[in-house]
């Protein structure tokens, strides 16, 4: 199996070099300055030069609250873009792998009652920010191609590479005595090495269409942080705020657990609780 990565520079797309490497999978990849995948033709180029088995699309973009200025951009990259991806590869016989997010889903207080396990693959979607919308509309764009895809929904998504939520509580806990971090959000978060492992055991298994990947458990961003600075034994009092007090441009869902009932019956695709992943990348951090 050879894969094609794009977006092989940010955190997703790094962690997948890392994998291919250490595991003796045939790949190239592509950092977004290497291939921008709003220009059609070249990408149309590289993959008839490369011939891959599998494209593993991990450009995207992912600035929640410029979004919400740059809408034609976002959607440009998120859905017009992964169209003419998808386009590519039902042409030339190429699986699409492609990372969406929770952000597609309301996230209302109402749907965290009736999803207590968090939400599911068949769960109707209704973004409240442009960037989840932007992300919904590439969802669309590749299940109308008619290509053969995986589509993988991942939310808070931390790992060893680029910037994330526990290098930022990381750094200023090391600057700081004291920190107000939101309650009212709830959710999981998703490892970036587990993302790839599991994404490649599906591959394996020739699995296609819709799945979550998540960790077990449900926590907030305050009850995240305060578990990050007890693992790494950092003294620091973390005060519990609301998101009222936080404002951002783009408005975030409060509940965007995203559940892992499908992807836990798939053999051989292990889910480890938050804390367990946490506890792995801090060690590799």
């Amino acid at each position: 199996m050879k894969l094609l990565i794009t977006g092989a520079g940010g955190q997703l797309g790094r962690e997948w070099v890392d994998f291919c490497k250490d595991h003796g999978v045939s790949y190239n990849s592509f950092s977004s300055t290497e291939l921008d995948i709003t220009d059609d033709d070249k990408v149309d180029k590289i993959i008839a030069d490369e011939a891959p088995d599998v494209l593993i699309n991990c450009a995207a973009y992912t600035k929640v609250d410029d979004a919400e200025e740059n809408k034609q951009t976002a959607l440009k990259i998120n859905a017009e873009s992964v169209k003419e991806l998808a386009d590519v590869c039902k042409r030339h016989n190429v699986k699409l792998v492609h990372y969406s997010t929770d952000y597609v889903f309301s996230g209302s207080i109402s749907d965290k009652e009736n999803n207590p396990e968090g939400y599911k693959e068949e769960d109707s979607t209704d973004p409240v920010n442009a960037y989840g919308y932007s992300k919904l509309k590439g969802e669309e764009a590749i299940k109308n191609s008619g290509c053969e895809f995986l589509i993988l929904r991942v939310s808070w998504l931390c790992g060893q590479y680029g910037h994330n939520f526990i290098k930022t509580m990381l750094k200023l806990g090391s600057e700081r005595d004291e920190l107000n971090v939101v309650n009212d959000q709830f959710g999981s978060p998703t490892f970036a090495d587990q993302v790839v492992e599991q994404t490649f055991e599906l591959l394996q298994q020739n699995k296609t269409g819709l799945y979550h990947l998540s960790s077990e458990g449900i926590t907030t961003w305050h009850h995240f942080s305060k578990e990050i600075f007890k693992q790494k034994g950092i003294n620091v009092n973390v005060n519990p705020v609301s998101s009222a007090e936080f404002p951002t441009k783009a408005k975030r869902p409060f509940f965007s657990k995203l559940s892992t009932q499908k992807i836990s019956n798939v053999d051989g695709v292990p889910i480890l609780d938050w804390k367990a992943g946490l506890q792995r990348l801090l060690k590799q951090l």
